[in-house]
């Protein structure tokens, strides 16, 4: 059964308790009704992902069931619901759709532990700390081929093949993100594609196949894509500055895992940019593909971040391409789903975990 202790919800609930802290109390009160109206939508998710391989006895199995347990923002979910809302509603299509990209993340997030040799993922040890490296493999792979075969018995037009192109995506960036690791000199292009593939296309296609599942014409569905892609471009920029000004405790991970895996963010390429001396530091504690943060590094890179203006630079960015997403709905016909859609993008960069 999926863990009482992480609500599918938390996402929504996070960002009405920040945007209270912040004294928006429209913004608050709007996200409020936002979880009432998703909290039927969000139980059948979770229903659906409790028995999701409840009946397979395998370490791969075991290795999938144990991430789904332990919940995780389903802001994915959330999209293909508030999708399909914007046309006839939370269709069996939807649910499908909605079941089916959680699981994809997730099968992302198995494999991610195992290339990264993560040890803590949801505040818990890692599918692969606990039944090795292989069971996460497997586990992943299942849970990828599953999603499919449920996408392509749901039966609607035109989300398998979208599906099978954001896959290819996803495996493109995740080979140019190895490549470059540990390369302090990326650019912010190439960092910006990465995001694009590997984030960005499986927010869009929530979007979309959401919005099929609820009956949406193109006009309209090409809207919502256009809305997934920023806000996914928006989501990874605000959790790479969580990388460097987050709460582990929220997060549940530590500061600059991502610099000691070797990953150049778009915040630690600003700082480069703004502390030169910073990449020649940062090459010279390379080891492979790794970087040896020391404390001196990460005293150095901290005063970039605050001083230099980066995570507020990067804070700003995410926030006009949320405002960009928000517009971005403006053609479709007014109703309860696109304000829920613009207020989820208007408080993503809110977001303290």
């Amino acid at each position: 059964m999926v863990s009482k202790d992480v609500k599918a919800d938390d996402v929504v609930a996070t960002l009405g308790d920040v945007c209270a802290a912040r004294g928006l109390d429209a913004l608050t009160a709007r996200l409020a009704a936002l979880q009432t109206l998703l909290a039927g939508d969000l139980a059948e998710v979770e229903a659906a992902l409790a028995v999701v391989a409840k009946n397979g006895g395998t370490p791969a199995h075991e290795s999938a069931r144990h991430l789904l347990e332990l919940g995780g923002k389903r802001l994915r979910p959330i999209c293909v619901a508030l999708a399909s809302h914007v046309g006839s509603g939370f269709t069996p299509a939807a649910l499908t759709f909605a079941v089916a990209v959680e699981m994809i993340h997730n099968a992302t997030l198995l494999h991610d532990d195992v290339v990264d040799l993560g040890d803590r993922r949801r505040g818990a040890d890692t599918a692969r700390v606990v039944y090795g490296n292989a069971a996460s493999i497997f586990g992943g792979d299942w849970l990828l081929a599953e999603a499919l075969c449920r996408v392509q018995a749901a039966g609607v037009e035109g989300v398998l093949d979208r599906m099978l192109v954001v896959v290819r995506e996803m495996v493109t960036a995740e080979t140019l993100q190895l490549a470059a690791r540990g390369r302090v000199r990326t650019s912010t292009s190439e960092y910006f594609k990465i995001v694009q593939g590997k984030t960005a296309s499986l927010f869009q296609w929530a979007m979309f196949a959401g919005g099929r599942a609820g009956g949406v014409g193109t006009r309209e569905c090409e809207a919502l894509e256009s809305y997934g892609g920023m806000l996914g471009l928006a989501f990874q920029i605000v959790d790479d500055v969580l990388d460097f000004a987050g709460d582990p405790e929220a997060t549940g991970k530590d500061l600059l895992t991502d610099l000691r895996e070797g990953k150049m963010t778009y915040p630690l390429l600003l700082a480069v940019e703004r502390d030169p001396g910073l990449a020649d530091e940062l090459e010279a504690n390379c080891r492979g593909d790794e970087v040896s943060v020391t404390p001196e590094i990460a005293r150095r890179i901290g005063r970039v971040m605050s001083e230099g203006g980066v995570v507020q630079d990067c804070l700003a960015l995410a926030t006009r391409m949320c405002r960009d997403a928000a517009q971005s709905l403006e053609i479709l016909p007014a109703s309860q789903a696109r304000s829920a859609l613009q207020d989820v993008a208007l408080a993503t960069p809110l977001r303290r975990k």
